[in-house]
């Protein structure tokens, strides 16, 4: 590997401290030198002018779902392109470990809106380890592209503990020597290198396959069980991440109590929790999670973040095919008939079912993610075309309509075939400084790898430098350039436990360079790009921003586009927890 000299550019190291113009030396994978005079190239070095650009440590990504993909696309491209070189796996309670194929298939498919085309031929053609430490292997044998972290799943470790049936059932609890096996398997998997585990308490996920519409194993758990768990996580040092229920939030007080000391009666636990947004159809939510957080953290000795969502929660929807009518009872009815299309259309149709429908759409005082208003999700895509463009609203009343009817009309109709936006969150940048300055928070939760059809959030990191950039140039800036590196970097990397987001001498050479004069508000541009076995996913892209992305201080990105090597050789490495 040759050395590599980063020359003139405008060093970030990603703790916060000021940056200033200087030079980076890499040397065998590491950074050898770091310097406000100009660097001496060794023989042989190559030297990359990055005067007027930013010098940064990689960016992490703390919550993606690459599960899958990883294992025949192990580059992770749409990640590495924008900046990002070490993503964290196996959250919301699903990792590809212990579990059999059918199995992982059944819990990850529909919860993450991933093609099960795809996954289970990945699975059934790859799949040869029922070990932490043999998927660890198998990892580390690909050709990565970013590093890699990952928790265990709790449904990963229940289903095989129990059997995917038990661990369904409402009635069914695990023995006290199942309990003991589920603890062993965490111990297993922490011993192993995973970072902590991952949980669920969220009734939006839903099982596909052989148990279509049942919950995760992992919310089926109780609390002698959960307990059981988190006492490991707690004494080893690892990492709690966890989804609440998106509807009651009830669950985010256990998550928050789980991680508390009690004035050093115990170890605080390191936990996180999914997801900060500044929501419309819940306004408040946002600062009364941020002030129960902080509650927690000053004065219970808790060690609790919430993962904020730091750019506009935009979704796209075909029909129906979207999670967040989950969250209300004749949204769920009719996620759970997708399987049955004549069932569906009937049940759309009917008038008792739309007379409910109503119901819970005007219910505008319940906990909700979605504003549930049909005048703000517009059509962007329709086999008639003259209602691109249009709300729901505009062409009820056009139609003479309710919305809801006129939705459900237009769904029976058309199905997938309409396609229709809605931004259900962050969406008023003025209002973006509380949030990105909340102190529980750490700002992350990209789902890269998830929902490829209908979120678009790989170049988070990218999109948050670019609102910074934009607020110190009108004025009014939401921090300082130095803070919005380290929240989406070393903050990042210390919270979840792993060894990155930082440039220093002696560490791994993860570096992005960032161009700031192309650093515009393309990067918030949206494009369909091509995905695996023929599939499309929903991106967005800039790719002028990123002048360059080295990992382990081998070049993956340049100036627009991938090296030679990546894909083919490794980059990146499996990063192992450092707790106890």
């Amino acid at each position: 590997m040759r050395p590599l000299v980063i020359s003139g550019g405008t060093v970030f190291d990603g703790t916060g401290s000021p940056s200033y113009a200087g030079d980076v030396l890499v040397q065998d994978g590491r950074i050898a030198e770091m310097s406000r005079a100009k660097i001496a190239p060794p023989p042989d070095a190559e030297v990359v002018d990055a005067r007027g650009k930013w010098v940064l440590p990689g960016f992490v990504d703390n919550h993606t779902h690459y599960d899958g993909e990883v294992l025949v696309a192990p580059q992770l491209s749409e990640s590495v392109r924008h900046g990002v070189t070490t993503v964290l796996l196996g959250g919301c309670s699903l990792s590809f470990v212990y579990a059999d194929v059918d199995d992982c298939c059944d819990m990850f498919t529909r919860v993450e809106a991933f093609p099960r085309e795809v996954l289970v031929p990945i699975l059934r053609d790859r799949k040869s380890w029922s070990s932490p430490r043999g998927w660890i292997d198998h990892v580390e044998s690909l050709a990565l592209g970013p590093n890699v972290a990952s928790f265990i799943g709790h449904s990963d470790i229940r289903a095989h503990v129990m059997g995917i049936d038990r661990s369904l059932r409402e009635d069914e609890r695990p023995t006290r020597a199942e309990i003991d096996r589920m603890v062993a398997l965490l111990e297993e998997s922490l011993d192993a290198g995973m970072i902590g585990i991952s949980m669920q308490h969220n009734p939006w996920d839903k099982m596909d396959g052989r148990h279509w519409s049942k919950l995760l194993p992992a919310a089926y758990a109780k609390t002698s069980e959960r307990s059981a768990l988190t006492r490991v996580v707690r004494r080893r040092g690892g990492h709690l991440q966890g989804v609440p229920n998106l509807v009651n939030r009830v669950a985010a007080l256990w998550y928050m109590s789980q991680s508390a000391s009690y004035f050093g009666l115990r170890k605080p636990l390191k936990a996180s929790m999914v997801a900060l947004m500044d929501l419309k159809g819940d306004p408040y939510v946002r600062s009364l999670i941020g002030f129960i957080a902080g509650v927690f953290n000053r004065v219970l000795g808790a060690d609790f973040r919430m993962q904020v969502f730091p750019v506009p929660f935009r979704v796209l929807a075909q029909g129906m095919d979207l999670v967040i009518f989950e969250e209300f009872p004749t949204g769920a009815l009719a996620r759970h008939l997708a399987r049955d299309p004549e069932a569906l259309t009937r049940t759309l149709r009917d008038p008792e079912y739309r007379k409910r429908f109503k119901r819970h759409y005007a219910n505008k005082l319940a906990p909700k993610v979605w504003q549930k208003d049909f005048g703000d999700a517009y059509v962007v895509d329709a086999p008639d075309r003259s209602l691109i463009g249009k709300s729901f609203t505009d062409i009820a009343r056009e139609r003479d309509q309710h919305p809801v009817d006129t939705f459900l009309d237009l769904v029976v109709e058309q199905d997938r075939a309409i396609t229709w936006e809605t931004v259900v969150g962050n969406h008023d940048p003025s209002r973006y400084g509380p949030l990105y300055n909340e102190p529980s928070g750490v700002l992350g939760f990209a789902d890269s790898g998830a929902h490829i059809d209908n979120m678009a959030f790989y170049n988070v990191p990218l999109r948050v430098l670019r609102y910074v950039q934009a607020s110190h140039d009108e004025g009014e800036p939401l921090m300082s350039l130095e803070k919005a590196v380290f929240r989406l970097t070393k903050e990042n990397a210390d919270f979840f436990n792993i060894d990155a987001g930082h440039l220093a001498v002696g560490k791994r050479a993860d570096v992005t360079v960032v161009d700031p004069a192309k650093l515009t508000d393309a990067v918030h541009e949206y494009h369909t790009a091509e995905f695996l076995e023929g599939h499309t996913r929903l991106v967005n892209r800039n790719d002028d921003a990123v002048d360059l992305v080295a990992i382990g201080g081998k070049i993956a990105w340049r100036a627009g586009g991938f090296s030679e090597a990546f894909g083919v050789e490794r980059f990146g490495r499996f990063l192992r927890g450092s707790h106890s």
